[in-house]
């Protein structure tokens, strides 16, 4: 068969679109990184219409780029930075607000306050989450206490909420299609993973009116069609998952018992759990793995807020590289005496402590610490936060194997000296696949899949071709103590309020 499939990865700092043809090879490539605001002091915000106009400049010069005519894509793949939240009048298509960023802190006491009602609990058992900052819910119920006329637009159905899947297929169907998908949708904190449905209960609770919600498909469905005066012909939307989910199906963990492990600007490790809904005794999240053919698969997910950031950290704030793929090279000429660390709390700590207020800290300086003792405890701090959400993982399901081979993909994976660290912590093997854009590759097959193009998904788990595997060669001895030195540094950063 002959056609091509448009995946549009819209991530937390840049914006990517991919064009694959029927063989599923990447035909062309096009990324846009985008403005990053910080208005107070742990609050995160995107200007929505900044990503959606990045989101059609890459995909029109991807198209431009292979040299095909538009009327050739088969259907269109989306995956999405996931929480971070948009509203929009329902009319217009004009945000009212400057979107949320899943990173941004500012309703920790929104949290804490329902926390004190004893309400957690609640929230847990219907929808697999922690009450925190870090999911949709809160974000959208401080928009409606704030924004002035948003609530009174919500009540009427004049006001749209959608996560950024939701906030594009809109922008693409010009306005026909409010939906988004179940992945998106469980990491709202106001979805009942269990009967998959938006809960009126949490809606109550959070005082979010129902009519602003879309409707929540599976992640290979028919979302609606992008008009033709945005890329040139009426394309199908088929298919959509929230980017950690995508990564999973991208890596073809479709069998309970395989983990996935994305490092992007966080890093988010799930272990698919089939259709056991597991509850988590370690703080972790009991989470939607995929919904295909009205069949629910779960997982149980670690989320580390700062990882790739913790790069851009180096390169940005401090200077110490010019480019993200330095800090590999600059980590290995540290001095292997010196045993300093950095915990990354710059937005509260993720998966398995969940602090909001913790704060990121540096450990073990002398005063020959230098750049390249930074670039290491950067890249080391990612490697021992995996091994913690991966522990946590293991105790809290049975099925899980202690030889389970973890599978990579993200940015950092292309660190060798990163991923041989994460091997030697985590004394397992670390697989990294031949594609490296999983992400956007699991968007792409859910589309593609769904079109017809591209094969059915034992057909696709077979195609997933290893590039390397890191095997552990770290003596026991040398392990515990560095992980032992991990344990006390992050014991300092907990429960410590500054400010």
């Amino acid at each position: 068969m002959s056609g091509y499939i448009l995946a549009i990865d819209q991530g937390t700092t840049s914006t990517r679109s991919m064009l694959f043809d029927a063989a599923m090879t990447v035909v062309s490539v096009v990324q846009q990184e985008f403005r990053q605001f910080y208005p107070n002091s742990g609050w995160v915000e995107h200007d929505a219409d900044e990503i959606w106009e990045s989101v059609l400049k890459t995909a029109r010069q991807a198209i431009d780029k292979a040299g095909i005519d538009a009327s050739e894509i088969a259907a269109i793949g989306i995956t999405n930075q996931r929480e971070t939240t948009v509203v929009w009048d329902r009319d217009t298509g004009k945000p009212l607000h400057p979107a949320i960023v899943w990173q941004d802190r500012r309703t920790a006491r929104v949290c804490e306050d329902l926390k004190g009602q004893g309400l957690e609990q609640l929230f847990t058992d219907r929808t697999g989450l922690l009450l925190d900052p870090y999911f949709s819910g809160t974000k959208l119920a401080w928009l409606l206490d704030t924004v002035d006329g948003l609530r009174a637009k919500a009540e009427a159905g004049q006001a749209c909420f959608g996560t950024i899947d939701s906030w594009l297929i809109y922008k693409l169907t010009g306005g026909k299609a409010h939906v988004t998908d179940a992945t998106n949708a469980a990491r709202t904190l106001i979805y009942n993973i269990g009967d998959n449905r938006w809960d009126n209960e949490l809606l109550d609770i959070l005082k979010i009116p129902a009519a602003m919600l879309p409707e929540v498909k599976d992640c290979a469905a028919d979302f609606g069609i992008a008009d033709k005066t945005h890329l040139g012909a009426d394309i199908p939307i088929l298919g959509v998952a929230g980017d950690q989910h995508a990564a999973l199906i991208g890596n073809a963990c479709f069998e309970p018992g395989m983990f996935k492990s994305t490092y992007g600007t966080g890093c988010f490790a799930l272990l698919n759990t089939g259709e056991d809904r597991v509850a988590s005794k370690n703080r972790l999240l009991t989470t939607i793995g995929y919904r295909l053919d009205g069949k629910t698969t779960y997982a149980l997910e670690g989320s580390i807020f700062i990882a790739g950031a913790a790069v851009q950290w180096l390169r940005d704030e401090l200077g110490f590289i010019s480019a993200a793929k330095e800090a590999g090279e600059l980590a290995a000429k540290a001095d292997p005496n010196q045993a300093v660390y950095l915990v990354p709390a710059f937005t509260g700590l993720g998966a398995p402590h969940w602090d909001a207020d913790a704060r990121g800290a540096m450990f073990g300086m002398t005063r020959s610490t230098g750049p390249a003792e930074f670039a290491r405890a950067a890249l080391e701090s990612v490697v021992y936060q995996t091994y913690d959400l991966l522990e946590a993982m293991k105790k809290d399901w049975q099925g899980s194997k202690a030889e389970t081979v973890l599978r990579v993909d993200g940015g950092m994976v292309a660190s060798n000296w990163t991923m041989q660290r994460l091997a030697d912590i985590l004394d397992a093997p670390v697989d990294r696949p031949a594609m490296l854009e999983t992400t956007v590759f699991g968007a792409a097959w859910l589309a593609g899949s769904r079109a017809g193009l591209w094969p059915d998904r034992d057909a696709f788990a077979r195609t997933w071709q290893r590039e390397h595997r890191f095997e552990p060669d770290m003596q026991a001895e040398a392990r515990a103590s560095r992980l032992d030195g991990w344990a006390q540094c992050v014991k300092a950063c907990l429960g410590v309020k500054l400010g």
